[in-house]
């Protein structure tokens, strides 16, 4: 376990779930968050396991997945600094519903649910305003779903790309030519494709000069030209 050099409070305000809470509560959830550190390629947790620990990036990527019976994997979700994942083991002890596994050294904070429930039955307000962050990402989630659904694959797989810009770009990168750690696969997944239609529109990209391919990556050469094709 390593020493963390930036106070959690601050690593806090950036995570939605929290931002409608004040410096104080801020104060209290980090009081019982504790560092960890895993290699890349390490499984956080698995889908199935005891839900007892939510988690906030504070550098590098996971990733959420999930098993079909078939054997297939497909991908939920990426994570960077700022996101947070296994964030309803701070509400219940269900299962696991997907499994988490780093893509590069990641270094978190983790919360302990039952620590999080303890606070909350003592600071009433901390609950309220959890609540009340929750339901707005559960409306942005619908207000997505619901985009989706109208929209082509091309339109899907320039939006996730995106995202991911906009990740990287708070991340520190730059306007122009931003690298974003994601293989094909993950992009058709998390666009709701498959991986032959999303390959299609990305060689498109890449022959437009849009974007360049790399193994387990991708190169956005011109951003802003991906809003073209969003709509």
């Amino acid at each position: 376990m390593e020493t963390q050099a930036q106070p959690e409070t601050a690593l806090l305000t950036r995570v939605p779930v929290f931002e409608a809470l004040a410096p104080r509560e801020l104060a209290q959830i980090a009081s019982v968050a504790v560092p960890r550190v895993f290699d890349a390629g390490h499984v956080i947790f698995r889908e199935g396991d005891a839900s007892d620990t939510c988690y906030i990036v504070r550098s590098g990527h996971a990733r959420a997945v999930r098993k079909h019976g078939d054997g297939r994997t497909l991908t939920l979700a990426h994570f960077g600094p700022g996101d947070i994942f296994g964030e309803l083991a701070m509400f219940d002890d269900e299962r696991r519903s997907a499994t988490v596994e780093a893509l590069d050294r990641l270094e978190a904070i983790a919360v302990l649910g039952s620590d999080m429930r303890r606070l909350l039955r003592e600071h009433s307000d901390i609950a309220v305003k959890l609540v009340i962050s929750l339901g707005r990402r559960l409306r942005e989630a619908n207000a997505r779903i619901s985009r989706q659904s109208f929209q082509t694959v091309q339109s899907r797989v320039a939006g996730v790309l995106a995202q991911l810009v906009i990740q990287a770009r708070e991340e520190g990168a730059g306007a122009e030519d931003v690298l974003v750690i994601v293989t094909q696969a993950d992009i058709a997944q998390l666009a709701g494709s498959s991986r032959e239609s999303a390959s299609r529109f990305l060689a498109v990209l890449e022959r437009a000069g849009v974007v360049s391919q790399g193994r387990g990556r991708v190169t956005v050469h011109d951003p802003e030209s991906l809003k073209r094709y969003v709509f």
